[in-house]
């Protein structure tokens, strides 16, 4: 996981929104422990909670604390809790999460229910995108409805340059998004309802990713790691239903979007929507190199149809002021 003892917000010309520097607290300038310990991130708070579950200091049925009760436990704002809350619910570590039903804590086995070779989210997609960081070029293609496993991702692979692990003398990334005007099929407020909050919080997931993309890649343009580095976004005119990442031209990973109703707090209201759950998708390798015919035709024709999206029904896609392809 990211590391907090990190600042991005002095990394590159693109400087991340406030609130995405503190989502993604680190990657580029160290600071003290004693102030990067008072910046929890709520990917930390995940990890930790994650671990009790594991572990069984939180039993499966068991009530979880109260947003309140974990926020001042952590010492952070209720925000950062309901963003690690929204990570354990995408994994299947919790249950009973509607509107006025507290949260349980769910069985973990029953997340990690999972086909031997095959993994979900970034968990299956890190090690694959760390794999691929260590060639010289490197190239990723991507479409997807916000990018949020893609960065955690990469984000992850930049400390590996950051480390000397990894020297990349060249990264290339395309990334496929719904455009920001189009009727999303999801996320969506449920039937018989018009909540345009629900469509302008997916923006702003979708733009957030997109910036944090172009920020944590283009501070590898510096010396002393001086990548030759270009970050591209196109937009789409369709909800995409899977997700895609090409890398290198030689591995696809494909999975689908999980669909199912669920509420989210947005501007301290509790909206019922129809989502997705992203992160949890499970993600079908493929390889070229594979022995099976069958994966190096699909990464081949997987190749073929992104580019063919790209180049055809695609447009511009505009992430907010002063962020723009590199």
């Amino acid at each position: 996981m990211l590391s907090p003892s990190w600042n991005i917000t002095k990394t590159t010309s693109h400087q991340l929104p406030l609130g995405l520097a503190k989502l993604y607290g680190g990657l580029v300038k160290a600071e003290s422990p004693a102030t990067a310990a008072k910046k929890r991130s709520h990917l930390q708070i995940a990890d930790e909670l994650r671990q009790q579950i594991h572990s069984g200091a939180l039993a499966p049925g068991e009530r979880m604390p109260t947003q309140a009760e974990l926020a001042d436990r952590f010492d952070v704002p209720r925000g950062t809790i309901r963003q690690a809350l929204r990570i354990l619910q995408d994994e299947a570590l919790l249950t009973n999460t509607g509107k006025g039903s507290p949260a349980r804590v769910a069985d973990p086995r029953s997340a990690r229910d999972v086909p031997e070779g095959l993994e979900r989210g970034v968990v299956a997609l890190a090690p694959r995108v760390a794999a691929a960081f260590t060639a010289p070029r490197v190239r990723i293609d991507a479409l997807c409805l916000t990018a949020e496993t893609l960065t955690l991702a990469v984000a992850e692979s930049i400390h590996l340059v950051h480390a000397g692990t990894a020297r990349p003398e060249r990264i290339e990334l395309r990334l496929l998004m719904p455009g920001r005007n189009i009727n999303l099929a999801f996320p969506t407020a449920t039937e018989g309802t018009d909540d345009d909050r629900v469509h302008q919080r997916w923006l702003r997931q979708r733009n957030a990713q997109g910036m944090a993309l172009t920020t944590f890649l283009g501070s590898l343009r510096k010396p002393p790691y001086s990548v030759d580095v270009s970050v591209r976004f196109r937009a789409l005119p369709f909800t995409p239903s899977v997700k895609l990442y090409l890398l290198n031209g030689e591995e696809a990973l494909f999975g689908y979007y999980l669909v199912r109703r669920r509420e989210a707090e947005i501007e301290n209201e509790s909206v019922e929507l129809i989502d997705t759950l992203g992160m949890q998708s499970m993600l079908f390798p493929f390889l070229t190199g594979a022995e099976n015919r069958r994966n190096r035709v699909f990464v081949e024709q997987s190749q073929l149809w992104f580019d063919s999206l790209w180049e055809t029904v695609s447009s511009e896609l505009e992430l907010g002021a002063g962020f723009s392809d590199l």
